[in-house]
């Protein structure tokens, strides 16, 4: 009897499931999971094309050090720099650039912000019904009283009445 034929075949992946669970990336929301694979050499060159379109849209001095070039697909590479913009902290200007098969032409397809790891972000929103508390609706409540009664009418300010058919 052979023994080896009896016992069913694993792969790495299922011997160690743990390992596997650790290379895959995290999931943040609004940061796209990078996908692995090596960027086009020219593309990946291009780091003073894609500083210079980032400076279309903001000015020179609020862009950082370049931090990296990822591969997003085939002829498809992701610059990012670091943001010196006062107020975002952590986030990075990127620059999508591509090209056609064969080509040397840099074509710029997208920029922006994208927030990272570090970046500071504004607190999880909460709708107005769960932040309004009961002791702000009475001291609103106690602010609009007075205010009602110290403003007087048009009427008794003036004296005069308005006709029926000039009211607003």
């Amino acid at each position: 009897m052979n023994t080896e034929a009896e016992q069913p075949d694993t792969t790495a992946a299922e011997q160690a499931p743990a390992a596997v669970a650790k290379t895959e990336a995290k999931r943040r929301a609004g940061v796209p999971v990078w996908r692995t694979g090596k960027p086009d050499a020219f593309l990946a060159a291009a780091v003073a094309e894609a500083r210079t379109a980032i400076e279309g849209i903001t000015a020179p001095s609020d862009i950082g050090a370049h931090l990296a070039a990822k591969s997003e697909g085939d002829r498809l590479v992701t610059h990012l720099f670091e943001s010196m913009l006062p107020g975002y902290h952590g986030w990075h200007w990127y620059a999508v650039l591509t090209r056609n098969s064969r080509s040397k032409v840099v074509t710029v397809s997208e920029l922006g912000l994208l927030p990272s790891e570090d970046s500071t972000l504004s607190p999880e929103w909460v709708p107005w019904a769960d932040r309004v508390r009961p002791e702000d609706a009475r001291a609103a409540e106690e602010d609009e009283s007075p205010a009602a009664e110290a403003v007087p009418s048009h009427e008794e300010a003036t004296g005069a009445t308005v006709p029926a058919g000039e009211a607003d």
